[in-house]
């Protein structure tokens, strides 16, 4: 298999904004209403319960096959209405990440994939899926809300937040000699420091990506898997929430869904890759690390 090298690929001019840092991610001033709108859902309707069905539901892998290409293709068709800093197809986010990784970190080939492929999963919301469930950052269901959420007062609407196990983080932590699966306002069902792989995060695409990729017997480095993973976690990895359930792998792995955070929140602009020169060396990324048709 021939890897095709990234110095002798041409590609657009470099990433680049006007906007400043400070700027990203505004959701107090101006927001627009069909973001709240959907933060509103979300906090409203991503219980416990919902989320373990929606596992059920989506993680057979049984609803197509398809190569990544083919996927990211489908994400002409999505404009994230939870984003409060570009409206402009998904798959143009995707290249301008992907780009912008490859300029920093020419040697890590498989930074460069993760940078493509890390929206993929938003395709379920053109196979029915509402944004809602779908895009958005994420968050732990079965524990107490953290207030470092974004619009984190919506969560008031959630019954888990009336559940005493899953109550809003307001109390301090029980002793840890009292059984944590009984009432608890900050573990919840979970047990201190069990580590984020043990944790149900509120449904969406990067738990479902994480999981074709996994599934599929992708090889993508397991840094690499954790910013698939956690990157719209932003309470924990912008905000350090939720650091009381992390373990020693994930103090390793924070490390890197930060850097990967830079590259895919600082790269959003209106400047337009031409993704068709650029999709040969990314083809040849996926012939390495996700080969094939995927099961999805």
């Amino acid at each position: 298999m021939r890897i095709i090298d990234p110095s002798a690929v041409t590609r657009p001019e470099s990433v680049h904004n006007t906007k400043e840092r400070s700027e990203f991610r505004n959701f107090e001033v101006g927001v627009e209403s069909r973001v709240r709108s959907t933060y509103a859902a979300m906090h409203r309707y991503q219980t416990y319960e919902f989320v373990q069905a929606k596992r059920d539901e989506w993680l057979k892998l049984d609803r197509t096959q398809m190569t990544i290409l083919e996927a990211l293709d489908l994400l002409n068709e999505l404009v994230d209405e939870s984003d409060p800093d570009i409206d402009l197809p998904n798959i143009v986010h995707a290249f301008q990440t992907a780009e912008k990784i490859r300029e920093t970190h020419p040697e890590r080939d498989w930074f460069h994939l993760v940078g493509l492929i890390h929206d993929l999963g938003k395709v379920m919301a053109l196979w029915g899926e509402p944004q809602w469930a779908t895009v958005g950052d994420t968050f732990p269901v079965g524990c107490a809300f953290s207030n470092k959420c974004v619009f984190a007062e919506q969560f008031e609407a959630n019954p888990d937040s009336k559940d005493s196990q899953y109550r809003y983080e307001s109390a301090p932590p029980p002793p840890l000699s009292i059984a944590i699966s009984r009432i608890s306002t900050k573990y919840g069902v979970y047990e201190p420091r069990c580590g984020l792989n043990n944790v149900v995060m509120s449904w969406g695409h990067d738990e479902y990506l994480y999981s074709v990729l996994v599934g599929n017997g992708c090889t993508i480095p397991p840094e690499g898997l954790s910013m698939v993973r956690f990157h719209s976690f932003y309470p924990w990895h912008s905000a350090g929430a939720y650091e009381y359930l992390m373990n020693d792998e994930d103090e390793k792995m924070l490390e890197y869904v930060r850097e990967f955070n830079e590259f895919d929140l600082y790269t959003k602009c209106p400047n337009l890759p031409d993704i068709d020169e650029l999709k040969p060396y990314y083809q040849s990324l996926i012939d390495k690390y996700c080969p094939g048709k995927l099961r999805f």
